[in-house]
């Protein structure tokens, strides 16, 4: 037991919202870009690494100084149409990634049980809607970070696999760039997948959360507590370890499917059977299993994610009582708009849509509307009158400026590419 305790409590918000980031929609993702470029797109994972690390920093330190989302610091600050078109930002961007991440979720039961895809849907559908609505939060915490554990599966496959480990160092290193649709496309979803808007509204929320549980106020948005800065430097600690795995993981995907799959020929996924088979001369006959367990684990942690910032956004926007902290019948607007958003999500499945591919494409848009909402978090985190003296520091801005200008960027060059 005291093995348990101490686990739990090294895995905080950051931990959780990184690797909540290699959901269904980022394996596929970096799956696609080991089977497509091999390791010509690895340094991703390395370069990523500070700007995510420094943009979820100030989501968190904005939850924490003033004890509000995002949504609420917003609609605090700022005129209405700039709180909707943020909050449609995310409902369009998360509205996607859950049915893309619940699609994939059901294929993926229905490659190792019996049941037909459908029945999976509905299956992960109401496991998910009851674990995020009616399980009490300090339960719901520890089930989040024991499914943390999920992103163990891919870390395994990969050190299963002979690589040329030369090849990798110089790949993770030296950046390399084409000028074509495909690899900018696939640069833009790369960064869509690894740094998306519903981290930023999640790890906001889920600090406060923290605040709530640890009596530092009563209620999620009611009052400002009282942090100190061993406080925040615990967050920073947090966030750096929750972003460093999110990477890592990135990483080790990468290569495992440019070892099973570039380095065979195959350069595109369309099926998660498709990657299983690949890897089963690598891996014998459990790579269909190991590889379904990784996106099953991952996306039971990321989907309530994806759900509930969109909760937090939208009850914040409105004035309802939000949090995962309250029953359903206290916050009946803010666990509606949860509910609402799976079961919406689940129905675009019903489009007979390649699960893989609106994965893959669910990852680009991300990448699209993230850099709106980076320009605001960094106006927010620069303002003594919200953060007083808890503003950005120097590198802060520098990190955060620079990686808002280079998705928003991408963004237009990735429509032009394909004008």
């Amino acid at each position: 037991m005291k093995i348990f305790k101490r686990f739990s409590k090294l895995i905080g918000p950051g931990v959780i919202t990184g690797i909540a980031d290699d959901d269904p929609s980022g394996i596929a993702t970096y799956s696609q870009t080991g089977a497509m470029f091999g390791l010509s797109q690895l340094w991703l994972a390395l370069y990523c690494y500070p700007f995510m690390v420094a943009i979820q920093e100030m989501c968190g330190r904005i939850g924490m100084v003033t004890g509000k989302g995002l949504a609420g610091v917003i609609k605090s600050n700022y005129t209405r149409p700039v709180l909707y078109f943020s909050v449609f930002l995310l409902i369009l961007a998360n509205t996607v990634n859950i049915g893309a991440d619940l699609g994939a979720m059901a294929e993926s039961l229905r490659l190792i049980t019996p049941l037909s895809f459908g029945l999976s849907l509905i299956l992960i559908l109401s496991f998910t809607i009851f674990g995020t609505v009616f399980i009490p939060y300090t339960t719901y915490v520890k089930v989040l970070k024991w499914l943390a554990l999920s992103v163990g599966a891919y870390i395994i496959t990969a050190l299963l696999i002979r690589h040329d480990w030369g090849l990798i160092v110089k790949a993770l290193l030296i950046p390399h760039i084409e000028w074509n649709k495909e690899f900018i496309f696939n640069v833009m979803a790369m960064l869509g997948t690894t740094i998306s808007p519903y981290l930023f509204f999640w790890q906001a929320t889920q600090e406060v959360e923290e605040e709530v549980a640890h009596k530092k106020m009563r209620f999620f948005g009611r009052g400002v507590p009282k942090i100190n800065n061993k406080d925040l430097k615990e967050m920073r600690k947090d966030t750096l370890i929750g972003m460093g795995v999110s990477n890592l993981v990135t990483f080790f995907i990468i290569i495992t499917s440019a070892s099973a799959l570039h380095d065979s020929g195959i350069t595109g996924i369309a099926s998660a059977t498709q990657m299983a088979t690949a890897l089963e001369p690598l891996l014998g006959p459990f790579a269909l299993t190991i590889f379904c367990i990784g996106i099953l684990g991952t996306g039971l942690l990321a989907v309530p994610v994806l759900a509930g910032s969109l909760g937090y956004a939208v009850a914040e926007s409105f004035g309802s009582t939000e949090g995962l902290a309250r029953k359903f019948k206290e916050a009946r607007g803010f666990y509606g708009v949860i509910i609402a958003a799976l079961i919406v999500g689940a129905l675009i499945n019903l489009f007979n849509i390649d699960p893989i591919a609106l994965l893959y494409y669910s990852a680009a848009a991300n990448g699209m509307l993230a850099a709106p909402l980076m320009v605001l978090i960094l106006l927010i985190a620069n303002n003594k009158k919200i953060l007083g003296d808890k503003t950005n520091g120097r590198l802060s801005n520098v990190l955060g400026w620079t990686i808002t200008a280079i998705m928003g960027g991408m963004a237009v060059l990735t429509i032009v590419s394909f004008i």
